[in-house]
């Protein structure tokens, strides 16, 4: 049985890390909030907008839907979405492994795949893994700071960018998508080429004639590129919120695991000093017999 001193501090140290785990609980869910109200304030617009830019595109032909055009697929771009901060859980493998898992199905292809990341943990990672791509940037962690539109923009356009120029044939996205703050759900987006909408293959029904307002060119030009941003930065608010809720079951669980951990220890320095005050009276009672005799 380990002595009172060491029981004593054991119970120091796993309060300390239980008060540490709540605050961040507290912390969490304080920006779990905020980050939710974003992305259910942003999603239902999103969507809608990529089942529109799946008819619109289709409608297109391949001069004009440089965004949609089909080709032999070569270079593959990843893009992990994930968080600059860990004690979230597997919030982050979760992800790793669904990347993982495409890059064996892309080189069994024969497929060159290259990896964008977005999140400091993701950098970590793929660092040393001969993955990166030197032409592209490796500081985008700093998007989490103040997300907003803005900040997603450029990365977005680069991203546009790779593919008009041919140095990749398809971008795919990885990120945790938030459905609440329990649940995250994986999800491998393809982002490049435009996929057509989902909605319309599934009712049967064929792509037809549509009407554009302004022009087909204005639209190439400028509605299409703004509405692959807002993908994007739905993806970023996505695994943002996602990120907050992760960490604030994770912190929640660690904080019930600290308390179930306290019960015990303080039911074992409680055992110990009863054995301590006996062993004490047993001492005395014999030392007064050994006086008597």
């Amino acid at each position: 049985m380990p002595s009172l001193k060491e029981v004593r501090s054991r119970i120091v140290s796993v309060n300390s890390t239980k008060q540490i785990t709540a605050a961040m609980k507290m912390v969490s869910a304080a920006k779990l909030r905020r980050a939710q109200d974003a992305i259910v304030r942003m999603r239902p617009y999103a969507e809608k907008l990529q089942t529109i830019l799946g008819n619109v595109s289709a409608s297109l032909d391949s001069s004009e839907g440089i965004y949609s055009a089909q080709r032999e697929v070569k270079k593959v771009l990843f893009v992990p979405i994930v968080s600059n901060r860990g004690l979230a859980g597997a919030f982050n493998t979760q992800v790793f492994r669904l990347v993982r898992k495409a890059l064996v199905d892309a080189k069994a292809n024969g497929q060159e795949v290259s990896i964008l990341p977005i999140g400091k943990k993701a950098m970590d990672l793929y660092r040393r893994s001969g993955l990166l791509d030197t032409n592209l940037p490796t500081d985008l962690a700093n998007l989490f700071d103040g997300l907003n539109f803005d900040k997603a923009s450029p990365v977005a356009e680069l991203l546009m960018q790779q593919y008009r120029e041919g140095r990749y044939d398809r971008v795919v996205l990885f990120y945790n998508k938030f459905k609440n703050a329990a649940v995250q759900i994986t999800t491998e987006e393809q982002y490049l080429p435009i996929a057509p909408a989902e909605a319309s293959a599934k009712a049967g029904r064929t792509q037809g004639e549509h009407i554009m307002e302004p022009d087909r060119a204005t639209i190439v030009e400028e509605i299409i590129p703004k509405s692959l941003k807002i993908q994007l930065y739905k993806a970023l608010l996505d695994s943002f919120a996602a990120e907050h809720g992760a960490r604030m079951t994770a912190m929640h669980k660690a904080t019930d695991n600290a308390d179930a951990l306290l019960k015990d220890l303080k039911l074992t320095y409680n055992k110990a000093r009863q054995a301590s005050i006996t062993n004490e009276i047993l001492e005395i009672v014999g030392g007064a017999e050994a006086l008597k005799g």
